[in-house]
């Protein structure tokens, strides 16, 4: 009989145990729900701000790639404005040298275009690389060929110029073709 009677309260513990527990565990799943709910709005958000970004970034991009096109062709457009004149005076020397025979009159007019060119690059950032005498530097030097010198010192050295270096606003845009002293 005891065996009975310890089932019988086994029993009788069991389902005032599992009503307790349902009762327990019902705030505790409106509890999960709720905390499910939050997260998921939480994740709404987070995703429509990063929609919104990501879209943002896209259009800056469109628009900085826009902008970075139009100053390369108004670069472009400003040294070819500044030539303009160059190309004005080059037609009247041209003209010039067809109706003038004073040699030394066309020297001086051609000398003047060069001048005023000359100048007009230098304006823009153009400058002359010094070459002749240097010490080679492959980083601005493009040895051509290398001769033998009589001078000991010139070893080493830019002997000659066969194109001349330029640099734009500091930056290089074409070395110096040089020979070099062996």
């Amino acid at each position: 009989m005891e065996e009975k009677e310890v089932q019988q309260q086994q029993e009788n513990e069991s389902p005032e145990t599992t009503e307790e527990q349902i009762q327990s565990n019902q705030p505790e799943e409106t509890i999960v729900k709720d905390e499910k709910e939050e997260l998921r709005i939480e994740i709404a958000e987070q995703k429509d701000k990063f929609i919104r970004l990501y879209a943002e970034f896209d259009n800056f991009k469109r628009r900085n790639a826009k902008e970075r096109n139009e100053l390369i062709q108004t670069a472009g457009k400003e040294v070819v404005q500044s030539l303009l004149e160059v190309m004005d005076d080059c037609d009247r020397a041209e003209k010039q040298l067809q109706q003038s025979e004073d040699l030394a009159q066309i020297r001086q007019g051609v000398g003047l275009v060069f001048a005023k060119l000359r100048n007009t690059l230098q304006s823009r950032g153009l400058k002359e690389m010094k070459s002749i005498g240097e010490e080679f530097n492959p980083d601005f030097h493009e040895a051509i060929t290398e001769i033998p010198v009589a001078d000991e010192s010139m070893k080493g050295k830019v002997v000659d110029q066969v194109e001349k270096g330029y640099t734009l606003n500091d930056k290089i845009i074409r070395f110096s073709k040089v020979v070099v002293g062996k």
